[in-house]
């Protein structure tokens, strides 16, 4: 009797464990992703044609690319805002068997910080080792 208590218990702490831990499968159409080393460019660093494109786009919420000399620029744009004190966070770089990822977000000023009153183009420039791969915007 004890044996067989015994081998029950067994049993459900086993189950217990496979529940627990779970599977890490990935979903249908879900690829692995892995993290790419960026770059954050400087204004003086952005090529020049890019700089362009930029320029004509920055009044409106953007999402552009340029490749030059083996590498990718990754360029967001959030458009006009109402006064200075945004700040923009690179929260992913990534690259999977059929894209790089991009996603970064606009972060306000913070309650109470002093801004200028002036319309500001807050966006953000990142460079990549160039792989021939596409940009999905997240």
């Amino acid at each position: 009797m004890k044996r067989r208590v015994l081998s029950i218990l067994s049993l459900m702490l086993v189950v217990a464990g496979i529940l627990l831990t779970g599977c890490d499968k990935k979903g249908e159409g879900q690829a692995e992703l892995t993290p790419l080393d960026f770059t954050v460019v400087s204004y003086d660093d952005i090529p020049k044609e890019f700089l362009a494109e930029i320029d004509k786009s920055k009044s409106e919420d953007f999402r552009l690319t340029y490749q030059s000399g083996g590498w990718l620029y990754i360029a967001r744009g959030y458009g006009m805002q109402q006064s200075g004190g945004y700040s923009i966070k690179v929260t992913e770089v990534s690259m999977a068997d059929n894209a790089l990822y991009f996603n970064s977000e606009l972060m306000g000023p913070k309650q109470g910080e002093a801004v200028n009153k002036l319309a500001t183009y807050p966006y953000i420039v990142v460079k990549v080792e160039d792989s021939g791969q596409s940009v999905v915007f997240r």
